[in-house]
């Protein structure tokens, strides 16, 4: 008896749809599309299989956009006295595959979900061509080359760094003698933006300031820069005669967050990266998660790896970033003789960095300060939906012993429930 499955499709005949169904193998996981079965299973045969034979191979050459003659293997099958087609087709590797008569858009290309074939979301189709591009986004030839570049010139000058037409090469802004993607983003017609806002409280009910910020990504940077200090206000008390002022937010740890959203954001991706300012907080979401070949942990003990290195090139030789690493360990060093601390959220593509604001967190405003360690860690599962080991561990400034042990009790309470394994694992509330 045949079944269909994630890697098995039936058909009773051949027709043109078939080359969906061959799109989404080579897309997934591969598989065998058997030509003369039944949805229910019931073998039928094929009339003329020497001449489905020849359609078939040449719907695989013609009809779909990407070799797939190498990772197919069409035969003849007797089953129960009967001729069908066995297909194979190999999970191939220059995804994504698409229909030559539809495009490289959704319509297109087409994925195995199940036992169903689907269409690819647009997210699914640019995740496809970030791993299997021969090339990285910043050596990609960009798509508009009538750049300029008045602001790079500008800052460059004021470091005394030569930026001409000749320098373009050095700094690996081309590409077979064309503007690339790195250019692209120095240049004043970068189209990736950083979307800025202020907020009344603790959440987004309310703005008090809205902003989009434009042009090349050394201006993003600049600008986003000011905008933060404008919102990073000074406190001021006294140590007897002293006077002492401390900012709500240490200056280099707004500086190096927002370069590291800017330097190491995937830009395969659309979208702006997202900065907001809360009364108690600054969150920034950036595109992409981490580099496929870290971890979290690897973040916090100063493992780098850069994926725009060309980039992080220009932006050192600027003196905009120091040593390579460095940033988000020395941002959680500013905060160490605070309460709340820096905190990390990752996705598959976002990587979300918040810095406590230093005066709210040490004024009565602050919301955990009469609160237990086990209601602190609650109350921060209701505001965010959920919270792993780590986060425990930075929130309350404890170690690893002590914060499995106050996880296990509040698993015992049947306050939190745990979801996920291994690294991925992190609680919720019940």
């Amino acid at each position: 008896m045949y079944l269909e499955s994630e890697t098995v499709e039936l058909k009773q005949e051949l027709n043109k749809n078939i080359k969906k169904e061959i799109v989404a193998f080579a897309n997934s996981k591969g598989g065998t599309i058997y030509i003369g079965i039944t949805d229910n299973g019931e073998v039928l045969g094929l009339k003329d299989i020497k001449s489905d034979i020849e359609s078939l191979s040449g719907m695989i050459r013609e009809g779909i956009i990407g070799n797939l003659t190498t990772y197919t293997d069409i035969e003849i099958k007797e089953i129960d006295n009967k001729d069908v087609i066995e297909l194979h087709i190999t999970s191939a590797p220059e995804k994504p595959y698409y229909l030559a008569d539809k495009g490289l858009k959704s319509s297109g290309v087409y994925i195995r979900h199940g036992s169903s074939t689907i269409q690819a979301t647009d997210e699914i189709i640019r995740k496809m061509l970030l791993e299997s591009s021969k090339k990285s986004f910043e050596e990609e030839i960009a798509n508009v080359q009538e750049l300029t570049f008045d602001y790079a010139k500008k800052i460059f000058k004021e470091r005394n760094i030569e930026f001409s037409n000749e320098k373009f090469k050095s700094l690996k802004m081309l590409t077979d003698n064309k503007f690339n993607n790195l250019a692209l983003l120095l240049s004043d017609q970068n189209p990736y933006t950083v979307k800025c806002a202020i907020f009344d409280g603790t959440n987004k009910t309310l703005f008090k300031d809205r902003k989009e910020l434009t042009g090349s990504c050394l201006k993003i940077v600049e600008d986003a820069f000011y905008y933060m200090n404008l919102a990073n206000h000074i406190n001021s008390t006294f140590n007897g005669l002293q006077r002492v002022d401390k900012k709500d937010y240490p200056d280099f740890s707004i500086r190096e967050a927002l370069l590291n959203s800017i330097i190491h954001r995937n830009y395969f991706f659309n979208g702006s990266i997202l900065l907001s300012i809360f009364d108690d907080r600054i969150e920034i979401n950036s595109i992409g998660g981490l580099v496929s070949t870290l971890s979290l942990n690897d973040v916090y003990n100063g493992v780098s790896e850069s994926r725009n290195p060309n980039l992080a090139e220009i932006f050192h030789r600027l003196n905009y970033v120091e040593n390579y690493g460095t940033g988000i360990g020395r941002i959680i060093n500013e905060y160490k003789d605070s309460k709340l601390k820096p905190l990390i959220e990752l996705s598959e593509n976002v990587f979300k960095i918040i810095l406590p604001n230093l005066n709210y967190v040490e004024s009565d405003k602050n919301k955990y300060n009469k609160l237990s360690q086990e209601e602190i860690i609650t109350k921060y599962v209701k505001e965010r939906t959920k919270i792993t080991r780590l986060e425990v561990e930075r929130i309350l400034n404890i170690g690893k012993t002590m914060s499995k042990k106050l996880i296990n009790k509040l698993l015992d309470d049947n306050i939190l429930v745990k979801k996920g394994i291994g690294k991925n694992t992190y609680y919720i509330l019940k």
